[in-house]
């Protein structure tokens, strides 16, 4: 565990400043577009978004959390590494912080409030086969109708596959698991290229963002 806690303490240092990842922009604009639609037809009150509350599962760094917090919505940050709390404290603007719980938990066991938005990028495949499914449930269950899920996968062909503890789905799998949703946006991509710290890997991506429909 120890080993595993600095090569994630490295990964947050090197990526604390980059941008968030388009999948959880994708789904921040939708929502707005849907707000500014109602705003604009007298059914809303032009104060939606900033009541909306996203969870983030495996925030890491913040990236994604950041992105939130700077439009306006309220956040809750789940990592199962404490470094990422203290990350956190020191990334995000005091005048945001009020907006912004951090729960240091295990995805494989993390309950999942009701919310607008459940966003993960690059965190559930570090969940064993055994977790993921149950994991996939309490994330479906927290979901209302017309909130999302936004999330990067690593599909079957990902080097990460050859891992017994990860679990990486081809991508068939993925979107007969969202049955439930309206996909709104979809990516595969396969790729040879360097990891965040700068280890060679062979990149297999599952991308989308879905609205939950019932």
């Amino acid at each position: 565990m120890g080993a595993d806690s600095e090569h994630w303490a490295d990964y947050y240092t090197v990526t604390v400043d980059r941008p968030a990842w388009r999948t959880v922009r994708l789904a921040i604009n939708r929502f707005r577009e849907e707000d500014e639609a109602a705003a604009a037809s007298s059914r809303g009150d032009g104060r939606r978004l900033a009541r909306r509350f996203a969870v983030d599962l495996g925030c890491g760094a913040g990236r994604d959390t950041r992105e939130l917090l700077r439009s306006g919505w309220r956040v809750l940050a789940v990592d199962r590494e404490p470094a990422a709390r203290t990350v956190l404290e020191n990334a995000v603007e005091p005048d945001l912080q009020a907006r912004l719980q951090v729960r240091i938990e295990d995805l494989a066991t993390a309950s999942i409030p009701r919310c607008d938005l459940v966003n993960a990028s690059l965190s559930l495949p570090f969940l064993a086969p055994a977790a993921f499914g149950p994991a996939w449930g309490r994330i479906v269950t927290a979901l209302r109708p017309g909130s999302r899920f936004a999330a990067m996968l690593f599909g079957d062909h990902d080097e990460s596959a050859s891992d017994p503890e990860m679990t990486c789905f081809p991508p068939d799998r993925v979107r007969a698991d969202l049955v439930d949703f309206e996909i709104e946006h979809w990516s595969v991509e396969e790729d040879d290229g360097p990891t965040a710290l700068g280890e060679p890997h062979h990149f297999h991506l599952v991308e989308f963002v879905a609205r939950k429909l019932r």
